[in-house]
């Protein structure tokens, strides 16, 4: 059983490497990290979660991407009572574009709504900055997990 829960949601592959960037670097502090598509995580399962990582990429001018948008749905039909979940959320995007990392604040407001407690600020990597997305995830997870 892991310690943590990395979901991800993406368009083009970019947040399932973050997610494993970032799993990768629980592990480095000795925190058993579980890697898991959006897609093949039930909502109603997440209430027996402690801590989850939500990674989703931004899709379009600020859109949830393919794989985020049908598990954002199950949150938003279902209700699950979350108060005894806390989480991570790290958003890929590009700030280019108007709405910038739209897809993570979208998520994080729903969990919140639904009585999660988010742990440390939201991490965002910006493809317009050229910086490594596992650079960032890292320096991330540096400063939300001590």
């Amino acid at each position: 059983m892991s310690d943590i829960l990395v979901v991800y949601g993406t368009e083009s592959g970019n947040s399932e490497m973050a997610a494993d960037d970032i799993a990768a670097s629980f592990s480095g502090r000795g925190v058993t990290a579980e890697v898991k598509s959006m897609e093949d995580v039930s909502v109603s399962d997440l209430s027996s979660v402690s801590q989850l990582v939500v990674v989703t990429s931004t899709y379009g001018e600020g859109e949830l991407p393919e794989t985020s948008a049908p598990f954002f749905a199950d949150l938003e039909a279902e209700q699950p009572d979350l108060s005894g979940v806390r989480f991570f959320a790290f958003g890929l995007g590009d700030s280019t574009y108007t709405k910038f990392n739209n897809a993570i604040d979208i998520m994080v407001s729903k969990l919140l709504e639904l009585g999660a407690v988010q742990v440390g600020e939201t991490g965002r990597h910006d493809a317009a900055s050229g910086k490594s997305v596992t650079l960032v995830a890292n320096a991330w997870v540096e400063q939300v997990y001590n």
